[in-house]
């Protein structure tokens, strides 16, 4: 094997490991979010949270390609930086918030934080640091949304995510141009995978063959993550939850066989669905569907 085909594979791998840490690491914040009252919905088994969550995907998504089509490039970065530096700045306040007191102290590190990365981001936004963020926020959101659906919604959730990913992908293709806008625009959406040394996301010019770089939308480390988290929180079952994120991995695997194909694929039918194999799987072993009782 030359050096030409082992830069990907340890690329692959390297994009397995970032998946596995933030997956663990939302794992890890679970309880103290939950101790913290950091639930998204006052009331977990309603099930509108579900169209919520859906809807507000579904105008996020419509808004930036209509900004998009508009030319309005400036507007597009703004619009995103605003709302991720919002996201920081809540999941680290109330980080630090389980651990800082008075008040005041967590909510100016909180400030600190977010001004920092959205500085970094606005001027420098180079792939480790665009990753470093994505996964503290990408851990944050998993475990929060995992604490505040439980596991029946969740796998409706995930269920009614993949059907909408796979149509936005092959038939619509609206989900396609989202990506593209991400890239184009270096936008805090994904994580980058680097294919050699050397490599600049900020200066990177040409996505067009993504050749020198792995790219994942954050939503793909996000959305199959919130089972794990749920059947940990509500189900009481880590052993089922490390089962959730090993399917979640091993559908990510086959996604990246089948993205080598240099054809654009539907991330969450592959990551939903390994995550829900993980679930079932495990569920029949121990004899019963954790999180239903």
């Amino acid at each position: 094997m030359n050096d030409h085909q082992k830069k990907p594979d340890a690329s692959l791998a390297v994009l397995m490991i970032l998946f596995l840490v933030t997956q663990i690491c939302a794992l890890w914040i679970t309880r103290p979010f939950h101790q913290g009252g950091m639930e998204a919905f006052e009331n977990p088994d309603d099930p509108f949270n579900i169209l919520y969550y859906i809807v507000i995907i579904l105008i996020f998504t419509g808004v930036i390609l209509y900004i998009a089509k508009k030319g309005k490039d400036i507007l597009i970065r703004s619009l995103i930086l605003v709302i991720f530096s919002i996201t920081v700045f809540y999941l680290f306040h109330a980080l630090l918030s389980l651990f800082i007191s008075p008040e005041i102290y967590a909510l100016a590190g909180g400030l600190i934080i977010t001004l920092i990365i959205a500085i970094l981001l606005v001027f420098y936004p180079e792939w480790y640091i665009v990753d470093a963020t994505g996964i503290l926020v990408a851990s944050g959101i998993i475990a929060i949304f995992g604490i505040s659906l439980t596991v029946p919604l969740v796998i409706l959730l995930l269920t009614l995510l993949a059907i909408y990913d796979a149509i936005s992908v092959y038939k619509t293709k609206h989900m396609i141009d989202l990506g593209d806008t991400i890239l184009k625009f270096h936008l805090p959406m994904l994580l980058v995978i680097p294919k050699k040394w050397g490599y600049s996301f900020r200066t990177e010019k040409d996505f067009s063959g993504k050749k020198n770089a792995i790219f994942i939308g954050l939503g793909d480390f996000i959305i199959p993550g919130i089972l794990a988290a749920s059947v940990f929180h509500f189900g009481e079952s880590l052993i089922t939850a490390l089962a959730c994120i090993l399917g979640s991995v091993t559908g990510l695997a086959l996604l990246m066989i089948l993205a080598k194909s240099g054809k654009p694929q539907a991330g969450l039918p592959w990551l939903n669905g390994g995550a829900l194999a993980g679930y079932l799987i495990s569920s029949a072993l121990l004899g019963e569907l954790i999180g239903f009782v």
